[in-house]
């Protein structure tokens, strides 16, 4: 939600800065999450002064240019070399002077400077309009037919103002905050300061030449509705200033009447609608469902058939508007409107929030209404659009104030014990200024005694009913940064190894796979049902389908995380950045006899080079065993048991390693197959883990070995195995770590691979280094030959290996 400051203070005063401001807010629960500069004129027309034309002269080396000494205030004139046609003595013009930037039409920059044209000084430049984007002329000249004191800013003499923009993350129940108005209020709070509220105390209708008749059908979703008629109005554009309001937070200007509507929304944060008053059939307006599959016609002309309990407003003979929601094709105002029939009313949130969900329709107006408005703010906003369509688009208001209201919402009566304040809070606050911070909350205080009170919390506040509610609305004013922390902690009980925090150990994942190259992303857990149906890998009969799916796109839960990631890097390889190295935490869906589950995933992905180009060293495509490594290090973190690992292929991988502890099979990863990877666009090799992430938490290494560093030496001896192509290095690394070398053998590693002419073609060699160490003795020639013919006798039995020489 954006909230602009410069609106903000008509209606509380404000010296603090903006910064200040975002800080007081954020502080408070309004989240500010970024600050925008708004500029009408780019460049806001900085370092642009009125100046006077004293002296204009041909220019002695140039037909076209001319000559000028111009005042732009200060007491000393400067000269500027001017190519304008139009330039002569005693004019008032717009100079830019030395130093500032200007802004072409492509938004390119450029700098006034001192500077020498045919040998004349020049020291600044006079503009033309769309040279300073206060139009597209460029006949000649801006000339300022107004006196006007020479050095005046032209920013003040144009009007033309700068803005910020708080852009403001509003959390579901927040709904007092949707407007200007809302966030002053809560700055009153903070800053016990009063909020000045639209002056609407001239109103007073011209006449009642057009009443409209109301019924409400439906109370239950209409509370309450009020409305009036403008007549004899001229539709035309709005005024500057109504302009400046809505551009300042994004809106579009339109039209005077619905900028009007726009502008009130934003300011009070209700809801309105204005219906062409000659298209309202018997000029009456009910208030209603229509039957199930009702064909309606909205502004977007789009047909949607209605629900059976979608409230509408019709007239005498069908539907005019989806209540709350968006208007209709037929009855909204046009170019040709000379009357309108205006709403104000207060919608039930649960009927907006099914109707808009149900037909995708998220309008302002539907933000709103689906959070709580207030209803008490219908007839004041009513009254406060009609002075201004009067004012703004001529016209007069035709009807009495309509107000249909059987039964008035009243406030939440919340009863509270300052026993529990201080408990909930950890401190005790002053009763007064609890009572003060509530007021200021337009909270009221009733039945007071030694012990607590009543609040009375009005409707607006839909959040506020329950007595913690009213304490966070307390703490939050007071400030939660106020409430010192305790010089200790403690807990009630001790456990040898507290519950493993998922949060924690995913942020011990994280760190270890961002410190490797790895870029976290984030994607939705809904996805195309496409994939599912187009895999042989999923059965779509596990899908679990979205009963109210927004879009075909997104219309059954994922059963892996795999594609999303697949989509986010056809994303980036559409916009050249090919080497990718991604992982995401999330969970993945299946629906499997009546049952649904769900289950805590981490998957990787990697694609494209190893690494960027340099000029130290050459580039290399990434290879199956650049995601082993940190697959490794990953399940290195958690877990400390012997596992299996088993090669394999299937309808996903074209080939891979399946790693196993006890027959649960926990993580699985290799280079996706072409047919799989294409279901999302990709057709580059795409290697991809997945593990079974909760389990490995389950399984986290709680015991912890420190050893001394031996003071013996390490002896290191290679040996080069010429093996079968399907014999893995785990099956060497298992005999190695057999019991009868567990005293000395202490690392095994690969450190070349050959695969070529000089072998059989079934064949490879590998060469791996061991390194040896005791503990307790430097070891002897002796025990160390006798360890290596150990070794290579069991790599020729239980492998059939060949040693090399």
């Amino acid at each position: 939600m954006k909230i602009s400051v410069s609106w903000l203070k008509d209606y509380i005063d404000l010296h603090e800065s903006t910064d200040e401001i975002a800080h007081m807010l954020t502080m408070s629960g309004l989240e500010v999450e970024g600050i925008e500069r708004v500029e009408m004129v780019k460049g806001g027309l900085e370092g642009l002064v009125i100046g006077k034309v004293l002296e204009c002269k041909r220019h002695p080396n140039a037909d076209k240019l001319s000559t000028t000494l111009v005042d732009i205030g200060g007491g000393q004139p400067v000269p500027i070399v001017c190519g304008a046609p139009n330039v002569a003595k005693g004019q008032n013009v717009v100079v830019a002077t030395v130093g500032t930037k200007l802004y072409g039409p492509e938004g390119e920059e450029f700098k006034i400077k001192k500077t020498k044209i045919r040998g004349e000084i020049s020291e600044g430049m006079i503009c033309a309009e769309d040279e300073i984007g206060l139009g597209t002329s460029h006949d000649g000249i801006l000339v300022i037919e107004d006196e006007v004191e020479a050095g005046t800013p032209a920013a003040r003499y144009f009007k033309v103002e700068s803005d910020e923009v708080l852009e403001i993350g509003l959390t579901p129940n927040r709904a007092d905050a949707t407007s200007h108005i809302g966030v002053a209020r809560e700055l009153r709070a903070l800053l016990n300061r009063d909020v000045r509220y639209p002056d609407i105390s001239n109103f007073k209708p011209d006449n009642n030449d057009f009443p409209v008749e109301v019924i409400v059908e439906n109370q239950k979703a209409c509370p309450r509705y009020s409305g009036l008629t403008v007549t004899g109005l001229t539709i035309g554009e709005s005024p500057e200033w109504l302009k400046r309001r809505l551009l300042s937070i994004g809106q579009a200007p339109i039209n005077n009447v619905v900028d009007i509507t726009n502008f009130i929304l934003h300011e009070l944060g209700q809801p309105l609608h204005a219906f062409d008053l000659a298209k309202i059939r018997g000029r009456k307006v009910v208030v209603k469902t229509l039957p199930e599959g009702t064909p309606f016609v909205t502004l977007d002309e789009q047909e949607r058939k209605l629900k059976a309990d979608d409230l509408m407003i019709c007239d005498s003979e069908g539907g005019m508007c989806i209540a709350g929601v968006f208007g209709g094709a037929e009855s909204g105002v046009t170019d040709g409107t000379t009357g309108i029939f205006l709403e104000s009313a207060y919608f039930s949130p649960d009927y907006i929030r099914r109707t808009s969900t149900t037909h995708g329709l998220k309008t302002d107006s539907a933000f709103r209404f689906e959070r709580g408005t207030d209803p008490n703010m219908t007839v004041f906003a009513l009254k406060r659009a009609a002075l201004l369509i009067r004012e703004l688009a001529g016209g007069k208001i035709s009807s009495e104030v309509i107000d249909i209201y059987p039964r008035e919402i009243g406030p939440f009566r919340v009863p509270m014990s300052y026993a529990h304040i201080d408990r909930l809070i950890g401190k005790k606050i002053d009763r007064e200024r609890i009572k003060e911070i509530l007021h200021l909350l337009d909270i009221d205080t009733t039945d007071e005694t030694q012990d607590g009170f009543m609040a009375i919390v009005p409707p607006y506040r839909v959040d506020v009913t329950r007595e913690a509610d009213v304490i966070e609305e307390i703490l939050r004013i007071y400030g939660y940064d106020n409430i010192a922390l305790a010089k200790s902690t403690g807990s009630p009980f001790h456990a040898e190894f507290a519950d493993p925090d998922m949060r924690k150990e995913q942020m011990t994942a994280t760190e270890l796979l961002v410190a490797n190259g790895y870029f976290e992303i984030i994607t939705n857990s809904l996805t195309k049902p496409e994939y599912a149906k187009l895999s042989k890998a999923f059965d779509d009969q596990r899908s679990v389908y979205i009963l109210n799916k927004l879009s075909e796109d997104l219309a059954v839960m994922r059963q892996t995380m795999l594609f999303s990631g697949l989509e986010v890097i056809a994303h980036n390889i559409n916009r050249r950045q090919s080497d990718l190295k991604l992982f995401e935490f999330g969970k993945k869906y299946q629906h499997i006899e009546k049952k649904y589950i769900e289950q805590f995933y981490l998957s990787v992905w990697a694609t494209g080079n190893y690494e960027k180009e340099n000029w130290i060293r050459k580039t290399r495509p990434l290879e199956f065993h650049d995601l082993y490594a940190v697959i490794l290090k990953i399940i290195n973190k958690f877990i400390d048991e012997s596992y299996s690992s088993e090669n394999f292929s299937d309808d996903i991988f074209e080939y891979g390693l399946k790693l196993s502890i006890s027959g649960h099979e926990f993580a699985r990863f290799g280079l996706l197959n072409k047919t799989t990877a294409q279901l999302a666009g990709v057709s580059e090799d795409i290697f991809y883990a997945e593990l079974d992430f909760e389990w490995l938490v389950t399984k986290r290494k709680r015991n912890f070995r420190v050893e001394e560093i031996s003071r013996f030496p390490e002896v290191r001896r290679d040996l080069s195995l010429v093996v079968d192509k399907s014999v893995p290095f785990e099956r060497i690394r298992e005999i190695t770590e057999a019991n009868e070398f567990r005293g000395i053998l202490k690392q095994v590693n690969v450190f070349d691979y050959y695969v070529g002419e000089k072998l059989e073609k079934d064949k490879k060699a590998i060469a791996i280094s061991l390194i040896l160490q005791d503990k307790k003795r430097t070891l002897t020639d002796k025990v160390i030959d006798k360890t290596m013919k150990r070794l290579m006798q069991l790599f020729e039995t239980k492998v059939g290996a060949t040693i090399r020489k």
